[in-house]
């Protein structure tokens, strides 16, 4: 009896011991099933993007060698907490979220490894450059006419201030600086210093108690540019990332399916493209007469009024794409309001992009227009949390220049430009040869091929007719963004590439029922993202994104 009662003790005690021990499962299973809800991608991701941003101690971001260990192992936190979500049952739309994500944290990752702007590039502490000090409003005065309220006038002070300790700190940082950068930062570094002698200048009427440290700041900024000259001996690391780190960039942050050594293989094939295309253009219009110029501002304006206007009715009358009520070409150049009068030097001394402009605008306004605008404000009116975000790291970079530059090609190939005179066409193949002009010593310099100064030298042979010069203002620009930002114009040539892969992809998998506005608004609505996960979310495709993860 005892025993029974024993017996039946223990089975109830086993019974109770199942039921708590079940649960505890159920309990840690709901844990982890809430853990791999979307929504926890979606917190963890807003807290990341919070996390990534530099510590600031009075407006002085910490750049410093700790500073940046720890911000090191906090990634590795963050990847570990991405890792542990269970993505395996979510839709495809979801999961591009995920991989958006992941490659962001890769981004972060690679810039506190490699490319560590803070210790390598003497460009990053220039605000004219987007410099590592605090964002202030270079018209405070002018753009309303009316002067600070005091909360402003006292955060515009401590700005000031922090401008000084910062260019101390970088000459501390400053550990692994590239030589043919410290030249960038030398050429341009007294622009910087006028435009804090400019606010100066503007603040002494309304807040004279500011216009020291505004001076104090421009002194800061020359002290800084007397420094790199002294000690650019020292600065002696190369400017390029070398091939390694450049396709591992291109995999794991922008997650693009080509190597750098595939890239320069498109970038050459197309190259030949364009300037064969080019000569067969100028041989179809060998008898016409040559394009008017737009010497004058007024004659300019009028064109690019003339083209916004015409390639919005182009666009709605020829179903490219869905034209929303809200596409207006005033957001992007308003008539009624003051503009940037050329002069005859301006002209006389014009880049690739004002000359081709010059003669026919349309390619190149539809490129910032329909290409850039129109894009930024899609973002804007995106509810999706994660979409919506703009990229960090360049991520959306490919994805935003093959856009642009394709639409140029594309528009005029669906016959955008049927109506301007025929000669434009040979404008537009111009423009695309100025992207190989910049492509190719983009590629070269980051393989350490060519220094900063020889990529300059080979975009201006590049360019056909002597449409670029070594030293003029435009040049420098880009090829000093290609030094700083891996895959800066490479990116505009294969990303049109990715683009008509993804369209050529979708025109064979629907066949007969491919539509092309269709296409285009799907291909717009998946957003600023890696050209990648819009095919797989466009396609079903998995086969790139697979070999990216």
């Amino acid at each position: 009896m005892h025993r029974h009662n024993d017996l039946k003790v223990l089975f109830i005690s086993l019974v109770l011991l199942s039921l708590i021990l079940s649960a505890c499962q159920m309990s840690k299973t709901d844990g982890d099933a809430s853990s791999n809800k979307y929504e926890a991608l979606v917190a963890l991701f807003e807290e990341f993007r919070e996390f990534q941003k530099p510590t600031l101690n009075n407006w002085i971001p910490d750049y410093s060698a700790a500073a940046m260990k720890e911000k090191a192992r906090g990634l590795k936190e963050f990847q570990e907490r991405l890792t542990a979500i269970d993505i395996s049952t979510w839709p495809v739309s979801q999961k591009v979220d995920y991989h958006l994500v992941r490659a962001e944290m890769n981004g972060l990752d690679f810039y506190l490894r490699v490319l560590k702007p803070w210790s390598r590039d003497p460009v990053f502490y220039l605000p004219s450059q987007g410099g590592a000090g605090p964002v202030i409003d270079m018209n405070l005065r002018l753009r309303r006419r009316r002067s600070l309220d005091m909360d402003s006038v006292d955060e515009v002070r401590e700005k000031l201030k922090a401008i000084p300790k910062i260019y101390e700190q970088a000459k501390t940082n400053l550990t692994e600086a590239a030589g043919d950068m410290a030249d960038i930062a030398i050429h341009v570094y007294e622009r910087d210093a006028s435009m804090y002698l400019r606010l100066a200048a503007q603040l002494a009427e309304d807040h004279p108690d500011l216009v020291d440290d505004a001076k104090i700041a421009a002194e800061a900024v020359e002290d800084y540019g007397k420094w790199l000259k002294e000690n650019k001996h020292k600065m002696t690391a190369p400017g390029g990332i070398g091939i390694e780190n450049y396709n591992w960039w291109l995999k794991n942050v922008h997650l693009f399916p080509y190597t750098w050594q595939e890239c320069k293989t498109i970038v050459e094939h197309e190259y030949s493209r364009i300037i064969t295309f080019l000569k067969l253009e100028e041989h179809r219009n060998r008898k016409l007469p040559p394009l008017e110029v737009a010497d004058t501002s007024e004659k300019y304006y009028r064109s690019m009024d003339q083209a916004l206007n015409y390639v919005v009715e182009f666009l709605r009358d020829e179903e490219i794409l869905t034209v929303p009520d809200w596409l207006n070409p005033a957001d992007y150049s308003d008539p009624s309001k003051p503009r940037r009068e050329f002069t005859a030097e301006d002209f006389a001394n014009s880049s690739i992009d004002l000359k081709a402009r010059q003669r026919e605008i349309l390619p190149g306004e539809t490129h910032e227009f329909i290409g850039h605008l129109f894009d930024g404000q899609r973002e804007e009116r995106d509810k999706r949390i994660i979409r919506s975000a703009r990229r960090l790291y360049n991520m959306g970079w490919i994805r935003s220049e093959g856009w642009a530059a394709g639409s140029e090609e594309l528009l005029m190939q669906a016959g955008v430009l049927d109506k301007r005179p025929r000669r434009g066409r040979e404008i537009e193949y111009l423009m695309n040869a100025s992207h190989m002009s910049l492509s190719i010593p983009d590629l070269k310099m980051h393989s350490n091929e060519i220094t900063f100064a020889e990529a300059r030298k080979l975009c201006a042979e590049i360019m056909p007719y002597e449409w670029s010069q070594e030293d003029e203002r435009m040049v420098w620009y880009e090829q000093q963004s290609n030094l700083r930002f891996p895959g800066f114009h490479t990116g505009v040539v294969v990303g049109k590439a990715q683009f008509t892969k993804l369209f050529k992809d979708r025109a064979m998998q629907l066949g007969k029922d491919f539509v092309l506005r269709d296409f285009m608004d799907e291909f717009l609505a998946a957003g600023v993202i890696p050209m990648s996960l819009i095919r797989w979310e466009m396609t079903g495709f998995e086969d790139e994104i697979k070999e990216l993860w």
